[in-house]
């Protein structure tokens, strides 16, 4: 049998997006960071197969340094930076979220979507603060409770990241961090189904006809179609959240 990360990246491998997601909120969090230079230096971490990357490289005009750590992921997006004539501006660079290779004070804008779980929420913050230039922003997609009491299903499911929280509970952590929220909204349940799960789903029943007379295969396969079930269910109780930031003025 595959080992489980082997699974993973192949379910996973040629959907468009890496995790919930869409152009339209990517255009709705960037329209929260007023003031932008009008060629922003952009860095994109964990940007995965990188759809959120071209949209804000068609929305700045910008240059972007696209950071992941899986090699394929960033092949896949400079493939697509290429189809869409945006390759000049953007840089794959394949580097850990926590060892970013980079100057400080070299970004007007760091941008992440479903991915600073990895790092966690206030060690992200404190981590990349030094990378901004006076009067950048962070923009991020964070996982959080929608609802006060949610259901045991979805709190035994997100014992994935025990330090999932509520929007409200994050808000507190980015004034802790120095930061100000300039907005934050919950993105729309099409934005998990468009582009992630409904791809997915289609590619889960092609593995899994792969792996039909392997059964310890199958079990670890199952995972995912209880992740999206779950999701089906209980949409109102969880989500992810846009983050948009400025360090807070002195």
């Amino acid at each position: 049998m595959p080992s489980a990360r082997e699974l993973f990246f192949e379910v996973h491998r040629g959907l468009p997006r890496e995790g919930p997601g869409d152009d339209a909120s990517t255009a709705r969090a960037l329209a929260l960071a007023a003031g932008l230079p009008s060629t922003p230096r952009v860095l994109d971490v964990g940007c995965g197969p990188g759809l959120q990357t071209l949209t804000l490289a068609r929305l700045t005009g910008g240059s972007i340094k696209a950071v992941d750590l899986h090699g394929p992921f960033l092949k896949e997006l400079a493939a697509r930076a290429v189809a869409a004539g945006l390759a000049d501006r953007i840089e794959t660079v394949r580097a850990s979220m926590s060892e970013l290779p980079f100057e400080p004070a070299g970004f007007d804008l760091i941008w992440s979507e479903g991915a600073l779980y990895i790092m966690g929420f206030e060690a992200g913050l404190k981590a990349w603060r030094p990378l901004l230039a006076k009067g950048g922003y962070i923009a991020v997609t964070e996982p959080c409770f929608l609802t006060s009491d949610p259901p045991a299903e979805v709190r035994d499911f997100w014992t994935v990241y025990p330090d999932m929280k509520s929007p409200e509970q994050r808000l507190a952590q980015i004034a802790a961090a120095g930061f100000k929220a300039v907005g934050h909204f919950t993105i729309p349940d099409s934005a998990w189904w468009d582009d992630y799960y409904t791809p997915m789903t289609a590619r889960l029943r092609q593995v899994q006809a792969r792996y039909q007379d392997d059964p310890a295969a199958l079990a670890e396969l199952v995972r995912h179609d209880r992740e999206i079930e779950l999701r089906r269910r209980f949409a109102d109780h969880y989500g992810y959240v846009f983050f948009v930031m400025r360090e807070a003025a002195d």
